[in-house]
């Protein structure tokens, strides 16, 4: 049978690449270009920081093993197809599939990458996707006061989503002073929490800290909505629910990718929101959010890198030629 390499994380903030038998089921075969690391979830699944409560809901769609590890974990795989139908073959494509050099899938498991997005940015599908259902459930309007906590990359495409509304004013706060450039590359303001502007019409948080949750509900103005990103594994947070919480009537939602937001359930699945995810990265501004990258060969390293929180790396790209 013929085999690949893969890389598994073990759970205990290590990792290792290891051979992995390629099945015969699938009638695409494809060698994989590139993939990212989803430094939110990848390093919580790197380190063992996945609640038991959520084995079941936190399995990737092509998953192998069993959390806490070892476990093959990872949906952000760009590669070009080797082996398939005439239509099929040479055509660069995006699969939900963990971090391995080769692997054999049904047509319906990919999205063919448009024309105009090339595979080096197309990296980024995966967290557009968390940007674009985030933006469904938060519902932003013309002209809001639109305030994004944390400026990661999901937290970084929200912004630049909601920048698109006509008349909106749209403010990307971190703490991190090393990523002002992000404001003039996506058309935003970039703000620290202690110059954040207050009274926001539409808050949403993205920061995976409980600090940025607190400015969150900080900047909120009377009667708005804060809609949370962050995942925060097994770890608790604290929030100010005294104070003026309740006298401004806020709301405080959750927002994840997993389930396709109620407000387009109704008419779209998974693969159309994939399929439009992939369509809205046709902008060479993105590309400033890939601000890594290192070789597949290097994974063990790379995540155990990332998951230090001192590292200012947005996406991570892992290449394998």
């Amino acid at each position: 049978m013929p085999y690949a390499h893969a890389f598994w994380s073990l759970g205990d903030g290590s990792g290792e690449i290891s051979q992995a038998d390629l099945n015969e089921d699938g009638e695409l075969m494809v060698r994989t270009c590139y993939s990212a690391i989803s430094r939110g979830s990848e390093t919580l699944v790197f380190n063992g920081q996945v609640p038991p409560s959520e084995y079941s809901r936190m399995r990737a769609p092509f998953q192998s093993g069993d959390f806490p590890g070892p476990v093959k974990y990872g949906y952000s795989n760009v590669g070009i197809v080797e082996q398939g139908a005439h239509d099929w073959h040479g055509r660069h494509v995006y699969c939900l599939y963990p971090h391995q050099t080769h692997y054999r899938v049904a047509a319906s498991d990919v999205v063919r990458l448009p024309e105009d997005v090339p595979p080096e940015r197309a990296v980024l599908g995966a967290n557009m996707e968390t940007a674009l259902n985030a933006m469904w459930d938060a519902a932003p309007a013309a002209g809001d006061r639109i305030s994004v906590v944390g400026a990661g990359v999901v937290g970084a495409l929200v912004a630049w989503l909601c920048a698109k509304l006509p008349g909106a004013q749209v403010q990307l706060i971190d703490i991190d002073e090393r990523k002002r450039f992000l404001g003039s590359a996506l058309g935003v303001e970039f703000v620290t929490p202690d110059n954040a502007a207050d009274e926001r019409d539409l808050v949403i948080h993205a920061s995976a800290s409980g600090a940025g949750l607190q400015t969150a509900l900080k900047v909120a103005g009377f009667e708005a909505s804060v809609v949370e990103l962050s995942w925060y594994g097994s770890r608790e947070v604290n929030l100010p629910l005294g104070e003026a919480f309740h006298a401004r009537r806020l709301t405080l939602r959750s927002s994840q990718v997993g389930s396709v937001s109620p407000s387009h359930r109704a008419r779209w699945d998974h693969k159309r929101r994939l399929s439009l995810a992939l369509s809205l990265l046709n902008d060479e501004c993105l590309d400033v959010l890939i601000s890594g990258e290192s070789h597949f060969r290097d994974l063990p390293q790379t995540l155990a890198r990332l998951s230090q929180g001192d590292d200012a790396t947005l996406c991570e790209r892992i290449r394998y030629a």
